[in-house]
């Protein structure tokens, strides 16, 4: 049995703004954030599948909290005015593709996390455990407007684009009892 190859990842930006850029730096050094810290919880033994996910959703709950409250209303039109504003769309070259109360779907075509974690050096393996990781956090947003988010296609899996669907009353589990 011959190993399946690791996916090439192609994470290239088409907006040469410098603007646009400098934010970008901002949302890697995040993405470096993630990475040092459980590359440095790893070498102390603690797996980052054992705490990380759980942190990182914690914060999308305590984000999509304030999210909630900062538009008023917990309709996913509302999650795009204020967190997939123009100047994100920009960042993370992205297509909202529907936007309802219910659903919201939008295309990313370059995330600046995955760059920071290829500046590192890291693996295609590594690259989408981080992504997943990083994921959580969104999902606990999904989570603070009773929905549950999908990401159908990633970058981090060596995808063209990410697809991240949010919709409205598939899976409860997502609750967001445990908010910070």
């Amino acid at each position: 049995m011959s190993e399946t190859p690791a996916p090439v990842i192609v994470n290239t930006p088409h907006i040469k703004n410098g603007l646009i850029a400098a934010v970008r730096e901002l949302l890697e050094h995040r993405a470096l954030w993630l990475y040092l810290l459980t590359d440095q919880a790893r070498k102390h033994g603690l797996p980052p599948e054992d705490y990380a996910a759980d942190a990182v959703r914690r914060c999308g709950l305590y984000q999509g909290k304030e999210l909630v409250a900062k538009g008023g209303t917990s309709s996913l039109n509302g999650l795009k005015k204020t967190l997939f504003s123009k100047p994100a769309q920009w960042v993370f070259e992205m297509k909202v593709l529907r936007s309802t109360d219910d659903n919201l779907d939008i295309d990313f075509h370059y995330c600046p996390l995955v760059a920071a974690w290829q500046k590192q050096g890291c693996d295609p393996e590594e690259i989408h455990q981080l992504c997943e990781i990083a994921m959580t956090g969104d999902r606990g947003i999904a989570a603070s407007y009773g929905c549950h988010m999908d990401l159908q296609t990633a970058i981090a899996r060596g995808d063209s684009h990410c697809e991240i669907r949010f919709v409205r009353g598939i899976d409860a589990s997502d609750s967001a009892t445990d908010a910070v």
